[in-house]
C-alpha cells in the first residue's frame, strides 16, 4: 500500500541484525501509513526468534514509570523494560507527555543506550520533540542518544484507513503525503457491507 517504502530495506530489518547490534529503528509518518503495523511485525519476528519484546505507546510507558517512581519502585521498572531484547514504544506525538514524564523516559532511554534494541514510531518529526516532550533540553539528550545508533524509516504516503474516503480528507492534509494511493475499484450492484475490522494498524 506504501510504494515509498524500500521493500528491501524492511525485510532486511526482519533479520534482526539490529537488535544484535542494539540500534533504535525510527519509523516516522503521518498517521495511518503502517508505523504500528511494522513495529509490531517486526516485533512478532523478534519473538519467533526466540527475543523478549515488549510493546507499549508512549503514554503507557511514562504512566508505568510515574506510578513506579511514586511507589518507590523506578529501579524495579526500569529494570523490567531493560530486561526486554527489544522495546518497542509507540506512538510518540500523538499525545501530550505528563510533567516529569520527559525526564523518566529519558532514565529509561538512557538506561538502554548501547545495550538494548528499540522501535519507536512517530508522527511527529525530531525537530518537534521538545513540543512533544515538552522540555527542549530533555528532547535534545533524548535524541542526541536515540539517534546515534539509528535507523530511519520516512514513511510517505495516504492513511490506510482512510483509502475509501480520501475525498472527505481536507485538501491541506491530503497535501501532505506525496504519495496518493490509486482510487478504490467501483462496483457494480450493491455496495459492499461495511468492514468492522482492519488487520492494519498505522
Amino acid at each position: 500500500f506504501q510504494p515509498s517504502l524500500d521493500r528491501g530495506r524492511i525485510l532486511a530489518l526482519a533479520q534482526l541484525d539490529f537488535i544484535e547490534r542494539g540500534e533504535v529503528v525510527h519509523l516516522l509518518g503521518p498517521p495511518g501509513t503502517g508505523k504500528s503495523h511494522l513495529a509490531t511485525a517486526l516485533g512478532a519476528e523478534a519473538v519467533r526468534a526466540g527475543k523478549r519484546v515488549y510493546r507499549a505507546s508512549l503514554a503507557e510507558v511514562i504512566d508505568m514509570l510515574v506510578r513506579a517512581e511514586r511507589d518507590g519502585r523506578l529501579p524495579e521498572r526500569l529494570r523490567f523494560f531493560n530486561r526486554n531484547t527489544l522495546l518497542i514504544v509507540d506512538e510518540i506525538g500523538y499525545l501530550p507527555v505528563t510533567p516529569g514524564g520527559a525526564n523518566l523516559f529519558f532514565q529509561l532511554v538512557n538506561s538502554r543506550y548501547e545495550k538494548g534494541a528499540m522501535i519507536l514510531t512517530s508522527n511527529r518529526g525530531f525537530a518537534e520533540w521538545g513540543e512533544v516532550f515538552g522540555d527542549p533540553v530533555v528532547a535534545t539528550a533524548l535524541l542526541d542518544r536515540l539517534l546515534h545508533y539509528a535507523i530511519d524509516i520516512q514513511i510517505e504516503g495516504a492513511s490506510y484507513r482512510l483509502r475509501a474516503h480520501s475525498d472527505l480528507v481536507p485538501e491541506h492534509t491530503r497535501a501532505i503525503s506525496a504519495i496518493t494511493p490509486p482510487p478504490p475499484p467501483k462496483r457494480r450492484g450493491r455496495p459492499p457491507k461495511e468492514r468492522t475490522h482492519d488487520h492494519w494498524n498505522g
